[in-house]
């Protein structure tokens, strides 16, 4: 319960905070009486499809469980991913690509044409939907969470302690195989 408590003063604080950055004004940090929470920016906006075009240094920022449209320089006739549990890419012409956020993570995409030649090779980067960020930090063990004024939910970091990430993975896991069971169950109708 009071974690609960210390989650929702956290959300508070992130409302607080982005409301500030829209002002133009520096993240907030805050301290707690036995925890400390602190607020990171939060992210960027995400990139545009024409604002992926495939280049050497290029990169894709996308949000978990939506997908991106990324188009290339050249014709291309395979597309890799680095870690395919992080992203997915799937080709549907010779210049345009779609790249699936699955986890949160990062990794990269490479693409290449018809001669084997490298057309792209591009970091791939999945956040865990978007919100601010909360680290809660109790004792040595650290926290932490992706919130937005509604709602906090988890979202490991390194450092984070390992029983926190690994249910948070299993979570995550379980999530995926759902989706794929529903998109199996849709494909044989």
């Amino acid at each position: 319960m009071r974690l609960r408590i210390v989650l929702l003063a956290a959300a508070s604080v992130v409302c607080t905070a982005n409301a500030g950055l829209a002002n133009g004004k520096m993240p907030v940090h805050r301290k707690a009486a036995t925890h400390k929470v602190v607020v990171h920016k939060a992210p960027a906006k995400h990139r545009t499809a024409s604002n992926t075009a495939a280049t050497p240094t290029g990169g894709v920022s996308i949000v978990m469980d939506q997908v991106r449209l990324v188009t290339f320089s050249r014709p291309v006739s395979t597309v890799f991913v680095g870690n395919p549990t992080i992203a997915d890419a799937t080709v549907i012409d010779p210049y345009h690509a779609f790249v699936l956020g699955k986890t949160f993570g990062v990794t990269n995409m490479v693409a290449l044409g018809a001669q084997s030649q490298m057309i792209a090779n591009q970091q791939i980067t999945v956040a865990n939907r978007s919100g601010g960020m909360i680290t809660l930090n109790k004792g040595t063990n650290q926290f932490s969470y992706a919130c937005t004024p509604a709602h906090c939910e988890t979202n490991p970091v390194p450092g984070d302690q390992k029983s926190f990430v690994d249910d948070t993975t299993s979570t995550q896991s379980g999530h995926q195989d759902q989706a794929l069971k529903a998109a199996a169950a849709t494909a044989q109708r």
